[in-house]
Formats: C-alpha cells, structure tokens, sequence
C-alpha cells in the first residue's frame, strides 16, 4: 500500500493549524482546483471525532464522491480520517500537529489502497501516487497560506 508522508511548517498556533485543517468550509477553499464540495454529513463548520462528510469533486477529469469518517481526535495535535466509501479500496489520513517555536509543524500521513487489484497497483506506479502527492502538497501549502495570513490580520 502506498503511503505518503508530507511536512510542513506553520508560522501559526497549533490550535490555529488544528482547527484549520478539519474545518469543511476551508476544506472546500483549499481544493477549489478540484472542484470539492461537501454533499453529506457535516457540510460546513468543524468536524469532530466520530462525524462524516461526503465530498463530490473532480479527480483526473472524473467526477466522483468519497465518504470520510474522523475516527479518532486528540485535540489539538492529531486526528484521522478513514474513507468508508468512494473511489479508493480504502484509505487511513492522519493529520499530526507539532508545536515548533511560535509556530507548528503539520504533518499528514495518507496510507491507501487502490481498487482493481494489480491493475490499481499498476495506476499508482504509473500516475495516482504521484497525483496523491501533489494534491496533499497543494493542500498544505494553502492551509499554511490561510493560518499565516490569519496571524497578520490579529
């Protein structure tokens, strides 16, 4: 299964980071390019432990709906989303939050599967890792964009 680990630093409060991260209406901002929106569950505000979202969005040019599941919360420092439905076999993301000097290192670590046995193994060595890698990259680096533009507007 492939897993991708990806670091960023924060020049914003973990409680800031943390917040930021599993807010859905920030979620939606942070992904616009792939056309995300919350369809399900919790559509908008904060998601906590034990909550669900479904989001329709556009991944290699397919429209498609995934249903996530924050399955465990220590807040504010970490948190996982499982995938219950949609396009993968499965998925684990954890999202980590390290208190660094006056800011916060975000770490995510995304484990899944693909579908389609060793054709899907087939389209994470060809494309899919590699597409994964970027879109939690992008994220990140919008979400840093947002805390860090927050803690100048204070």
């Amino acid at each position: 299964m492939p897993t991708i680990n990806h670091e960023i630093y924060v020049e914003a409060p973990v409680e800031v980071c943390f917040d930021l991260t599993r807010n859905v209406d920030i979620h939606t901002e942070t992904t616009a390019r792939t056309k995300e929106r919350a369809i399900a569950g919790v559509t908008s505000g904060l998601m906590e432990k034990g909550d669900s979202v479904t989001w329709e969005a556009v991944h290699l040019g397919v429209k498609q709906k995934l249903t996530a599941q924050i399955t465990e919360m220590e807040r504010p420092y970490r948190f996982t989303d499982v995938m219950l439905k949609g396009a993968f076999h499965s998925f684990v993301h954890t999202h980590e939050f390290i208190e660094k000097g006056s800011g916060t290192i975000m770490k995510d670590r995304f484990i899944y599967r693909s579908p389609l046995g060793i054709l899907g193994r087939i389209a994470d060595w060809l494309f899919l890792e590699k597409y994964m890698t970027r879109f939690i990259t992008e994220r990140a680096v919008e979400l840093k964009r947002i805390a860090e533009g927050r803690q100048q507007e204070s």
